[in-house]
């Protein structure tokens, strides 16, 4: 069952909270939850005139809603790139949203790096490898080097899979590298997922990327759990 859940959706309402924030009555829920679906795919599909992706390493993208307002939460290890000059782009990517869905946006714009490394970031390290792979870079190569970047940043453990026409071959096959220890079953870990596709002129190669960044923090701390405990003195004994 590890090998066939998305790490995150398995964890998500046990460990971690949920990406979209937002009720709504049942005629509405499919709308919505269509319309939120568009405002991830238009940031990160959206690209500029040279072809290159104009919101880059953007590794996950949460949704509010309120009754007056849609407010977009943008978790990126480059801030500056994409708020741009005095804020422009954020200002152009809010006007273009509130096209696109016709509600007020309000985005916000959070730094990872003030909490982890953009190396334990399983869609980070994904999109990197998939940026090599489209330049020609040796597959092999580009594996070793993720994976040592991110256990050198203090990853638990690390695995990358490629699938497609690898190296140019005509038939299409899947390559795998694991490093450290990965359980994936075990909610209380941390593991981070992440998922690409590099374009090459035989096709398309998939990357998966799989990290393990330690465990959960349980809430509590000693003390509680020792006033918690049952009292070890003996059951009174009653005379018949």
């Amino acid at each position: 069952m590890g090998q066939k859940v998305n790490p995150i959706a398995f964890r998500t309402g046990v460990m971690i909270g949920w990406r979209s924030r937002w009720y709504a009555p049942k005629k509405e829920f499919s709308d919505l939850l269509v319309e939120d679906y568009k405002i991830r795919r238009y940031i990160k599909e959206r690209k500029d005139r040279y072809g290159k992706p104009m919101y880059p390493a953007i590794p996950n993208i949460e949704i509010e809603r309120t009754r007056d307002e849609v407010r977009v939460i943008l978790y990126t290890a480059r801030p500056g790139v994409i708020a741009g000059r005095k804020g422009e782009r954020v200002e152009e990517l809010q006007n273009e949203l509130q096209t696109l869905t016709g509600r007020r946006i309000n985005i916000e714009i959070v730094d990872i790096q003030k909490n982890t490394r953009p190396e334990l970031v399983a869609q980070l390290v994904a999109e990197d490898i998939a940026e090599q792979l489209s330049k020609r870079a040796g597959f092999r190569r580009t594996m070793k080097r993720a994976m040592d970047m991110a256990m050198e940043a203090g990853a638990k453990g690390i695995k990358i899979q490629l699938s497609g026409r690898l190296g140019g071959a005509e038939m299409s096959r899947r390559e795998k590298a694991i490093a450290g220890s990965l359980p994936l079953s075990t909610l209380r870990a941390k593991i981070d997922y992440g998922f690409a596709i590099a374009k090459i002129p035989q096709g398309v190669i998939g990357v998966q990327v799989w990290i393990n960044q330690g465990m959960y923090e349980e809430p509590g701390n000693g003390d509680d759990a020792q006033t918690g405990q049952a009292s070890k003195k003996p059951k009174r004994t009653y005379k018949r």
